[in-house]
């Protein structure tokens, strides 16, 4: 928890430079005619995935790819995670991994964020196999 706390609910929070006022209300909108249950049920059905997709644990992935992760994405900065992209173990798994890319301050929402950098990665990427 932040040394400050998390504030108050009146308190207002600037936008990042990659969402609008206008987004935020077209979001909340939706989600007042849809509520937010969607959205939740990935992390309330985590145990059935996991169930679901066990036949593949342990897999490789055989097809040329492209790992693209931000730099300030909370993912990346699990216990462990940094090594195992960057010294093998991501290799392991996906042993036709062309390339890894993090990108300089850019949390877990790449594609909103900067999306015309992701573009060009994913673009430069797909180009190698014309």
């Amino acid at each position: 928890m932040p040394k400050g706390g998390w504030g108050s609910p009146d308190d207002e929070v600037p936008l990042p430079s990659w969402i609008t006022e206008e987004d935020i209300k077209y979001y909340t909108t939706q989600f007042d005619k849809t509520g937010f249950t969607g959205g939740l049920n990935y992390y309330r059905a985590l145990n059935k995935i996991w169930e679901l997709t066990s036949p593949w644990t342990g897999d490789h992935i055989k097809v040329p790819t492209k790992f693209i992760v931000g730099d300030l994405d909370l993912t990346y900065h699990t216990a462990g995670i940094q090594d195992f992209i960057h010294k093998g173990g991501l290799k392991k798994f996906v042993p036709l991994l062309d390339d890894v890319v993090v990108m300089k301050d850019v949390g877990h929402f790449i594609n909103e964020e900067k999306p015309e950098e992701v573009s060009a990665h994913i673009l430069n990427f797909i180009q190698k196999f014309k």
